[in-house]
C-alpha cells in the first residue's frame, strides 16, 4: 500500500515552527514585512496572493498589498519596485506572475533586490544555489524537498528523474536533489524513450504541465512519486500531471493532487521570509 505525503500537515508543521521563530524575532524587537505586487486581475494569481496574505497573518509577518490595474506602465512597476528595494522596513518583495503581455517579465524579476528575492527567481539567487552557495531558494522546488526530508524518504544515492526543465520547477529541483547527493537526470520534450528513463527512477519528480500524462507504464514499482501539476480534468476536478490512481497500487510513496506540493510553496515562501532577516 502506497504511503499518501500529506502536503497540508506538513506545511502546517512549518508554518507553526516558523510562527514560534516570528514570536521569537518579535521579542527582540524584529519585525519582517513581505511586500506583495499584483498587476491585473488575474482569477489565479488573486487566489494566490489571498493564500500568501493569509499565511503571513497567521505567522505574524506584515504584509504590503499593491494592487495595480493592467493599464500599469512597467516604469511605474519598476519604480514601484526600486522604492521598495530601498524600504529598510520590507524584508522582502514579491511580483505575482504572470504580468501583463506589455512587461517583460525577467527584467522586472532582475530588478528586485537579491537579498529581498523571496520567490527565489533572480539570477544571482539562481546561480548561488547551481554552485552551492547561500541564497534563495525557488518555492516549489524547496518544498518538495521538504516533502520527501519529513516524510523520512532517503535521497542519497537514489536515482532522481525531474520530468521538465523549467526555470521555476525543473532546474532548481536539479540543483537540489544534487545537494542531497541524488543521481539526477532531466527529462523534457525532446527527450527520447521517455519511459524507459521514467522507470529507472527511484524518486519521479514531474512537472510538465499535462494532465494524467504519467501513467504506472512510466514508474518503477516501489518508486516514490513527486506530482508538481494541477490541472482540472474534463470533469472539473482538480488533477495533477500523474494519473494518481493509474500508478496508486505501483508505488511506495506519492503525493496527491491537491493537498500534496501545492501547500508547501507557501509554506517555503513564508520559510524565506524569514530567512530575509539573517540575509539582510
Amino acid at each position: 500500500m502506497a504511503v499518501i505525503i500529506d502536503g497540508k500537515k506538513i506545511s502546517a508543521d512549518i508554518k507553526d515552527e516558523l510562527k514560534d521563530k516570528v514570536e521569537q524575532l518579535k521579542l527582540q524587537g524584529i519585525e519582517i514585512t513581505l511586500a506583495v505586487i499584483q498587476v491585473g486581475n488575474d482569477p489565479a494569481s488573486s487566489v494566490y496572493v489571498g493564500n500568501k496574505k493569509k499565511a503571513c497573518e497567521y505567522i505574524g509577518i506584515n504584509s504590503l498589498s499593491y494592487e495595480l490595474p493592467d493599464t500599469t506602465t512597467q516604469e511605474e512597476l519598476l519604480s514601484l519596485v526600486r522604492d521598495l528595494n530601498a524600504n529598510e522596513k520590507v524584508n522582502g518583495i514579491l511580483v505575482q506572475l504572470p504580468l501583463p503581455k506589455h512587461m517583460n517579465e525577467d527584467f522586472i524579476v532582475n530588478t528586485i533586490d537579491p537579498k529581498k528575492d523571496v520567490d527565489g527567481f533572480h539570477p544571482q539567487n539562481v546561480g548561488a544555489l547551481s554552485i552551492g552557495h547561500k541564497g534563495f531558494v525557488s518555492c516549489t522546488p524547496a518544498g518538495v524537498i521538504q516533502l520527501l526530508k519529513r516524510s523520512k524518504i532517503d535521497l542519497s544515492g537514489k536515482e532522481c528523474v525531474i520530468v521538465g526543465r523549467s526555470n521555476i520547477v525543473g532546474k532548481p529541483m536539479a540543483f537540489l536533489m544534487l545537494r542531497e547527493n541524488a543521481t539526477v537526470t532531466i527529462c523534457h520534450s525532446r527527450t527520447k524513450d521517455l519511459k524507459e528513463v521514467t522507470k529507472r527512477a527511484d524518486i519521479l519528480i514531474v512537472a510538465i504541465g499535462k494532465p494524467k500524462f504519467i501513467t504506472k507504464d512510466y514508474v518503477k514499482e516501489g518508486a516514490v512519486v513527486v506530482d508538481v501539476g494541477i490541472h482540472r480534468d474534463a470533469y472539473n476536478k482538480i488533477c495533477g500531471d500523474v494519473d494518481f490512481d493509474d500508478v496508486f497500487n505501483n508505488v511506495s510513496a506519492i503525493t496527491p493532487v491537491p493537498g500534496g506540493v501545492g501547500p508547501m510553496t507557501i509554506a517555503m515562501l513564508m520559510n524565506n521570509c524569514v530567512e530575509s532577516i539573517d540575509n539582510q
